[in-house]
């Protein structure tokens, strides 16, 4: 077994500069930005041999892991990950992802949850939550699996998987600080009637420092009142998820054959497979959770390649398996995208940012003119390079094939 844990550190610089310097005409306002709006891109290529196994070649564009970027949404893919390997390592007889998962509270700002509307049965459990983050990125179900592992198991499996750049020490979309984040709700599992596992409150004492340069931004933010505060906005306190870990994370989950035994993720078969089909499905495909358009459209957690456009005509021989993330003028993708006609694969990640009036929170973010676009095009031109570039072995990919005939 071959370990391909190196950081980008030590991946090509060229090749994606000479490609984006090489079609001005979609990158020239990026490449010509002050900051660069951000940007850092990893790109890996996938050439399989003879035995079908893969091997990665990866190139990069503007990697920084001393510069902080906020990863949003991207965290919720290690982190549902985590909350099956919990369920799988706990080892409690009747315990499984679709057990009953009731959530009290034992903390100021804590919520319960007792019931869910978009599960089959009516009621919340680990693989619902899962279905949402991926299909849709719901907040709410990301935090429901926070609480649920606890932020220090969160924090010790990071770094069991070698992601020593990042952190997860919060919930999102909910203000969360503070002593808030290091509590974590109890928990009750149930089969029917019957308790199975109690999950208790448990707090973490930890910190997980990190000083990275641009964690203060902006000139001014717009505070919990809407009230203009005049500083820059501080992201000393919240998540840190790097370029480089979060393509470890997708290069871990899709490929876990070209780890050693002791570094793949404690998944089962069908985990993989839940993980698998609902990341890479369309949100209109899925019966339940249920979800229509307009506010709901088939590109919508596409942001390499279709950019998230609502009008995005849709190849049908193409599947992307990603986790994507948007706030505070930041998009970011983390994608394998596929086209099984011609038998092409890469794995892309980005981030880009765009706020030029250099204020946060107050919802004026370029994301549809400069994030989107930027990502969309990006995703396009790598994807033309790999339908020319040779390969020695094409690759059997009926390990990615899912029926997505609204499915439950």
């Amino acid at each position: 077994m071959i370990n391909y844990a190196a950081t980008a550190q030590g991946t090509d610089t060229v090749f994606l500069k000479s490609l984006l310097q090489a079609h001005p005409e979609l990158f020239g306002g990026i490449l010509s930005h002050p900051t660069q709006n951000e940007v850092q891109i990893l790109y890996t290529q996938i050439n399989r041999d003879k035995n079908n196994i893969p091997h990665f070649k990866s190139y990069n564009y503007r990697f920084n892991s001393k510069r902080y970027f906020y990863p949003a949404s991207t965290v919720k893919l290690p982190t549902l990950i985590f909350a099956l390997e919990k369920i799988n390592e706990l080892k409690i007889k009747g315990l499984t992802k679709q057990s009953v998962m009731i959530t009290d509270s034992a903390f100021a700002g804590q919520t319960k949850v007792s019931k869910d509307t978009s599960a089959a049965k009516g009621l919340p459990s680990i693989e619902n939550y899962i279905k949402k983050i991926l299909l849709v990125s719901d907040n709410d179900a990301y935090n429901r699996l926070y609480e649920f592992i606890g932020r220090a198991e969160i924090n010790q499996k990071l770094k069991k998987y070698g992601l020593n750049n990042s952190r997860i020490v919060g919930r999102l979309a909910i203000g969360d600080a503070g002593e808030c984040t290091r509590h974590t709700n109890p928990i009750e599992f149930y089969d029917g009637n019957k308790l199975i596992y109690k999950k208790p409150a448990l707090y973490d004492s930890l910190n997980y420092p990190m000083h990275l340069d641009n964690m203060l931004q902006g000139k001014a933010y717009m505070d919990s009142s809407d009230r203009l505060v005049n500083k820059p906005f501080d992201f000393s306190e919240k998540n840190v998820y790097t370029i480089p870990d979060q393509q470890m994370v997708l290069k871990r989950l899709l490929f876990p054959e070209v780890f050693p035994q002791a570094q793949r993720f404690n998944l089962t078969a069908g985990d993989y497979q839940l993980i698998y089909k609902y990341m890479s499905m369309f949100p209109t495909e899925s019966a339940k959770p249920t979800y229509s358009p307009p506010q709901n459209y088939l590109a919508i957690s596409k942001l390499l390649f279709y950019g998230a456009d609502s009008a995005a005509v849709i190849n049908p021989d193409i599947r992307i398996f990603n986790k994507y993330g948007d706030s505070y003028g930041y998009d970011i993708d983390n994608a394998y995208i596929v086209d099984f006609k011609n038998k092409v694969e890469f794995m892309l990640t980005a981030v880009v940012q765009s706020n030029e009036d250099g204020i946060y929170n107050d919802n004026k973010y370029e994301y549809a003119t400069v994030c989107l676009p930027f990502l969309k095009n990006l995703g396009q031109v790598v994807y033309q390079y790999e339908l020319k570039r040779p390969k020695k072995n094409l690759p059997d990919l009926t390990k990615f094939k899912f029926n997505y005939r609204k499915v439950k």
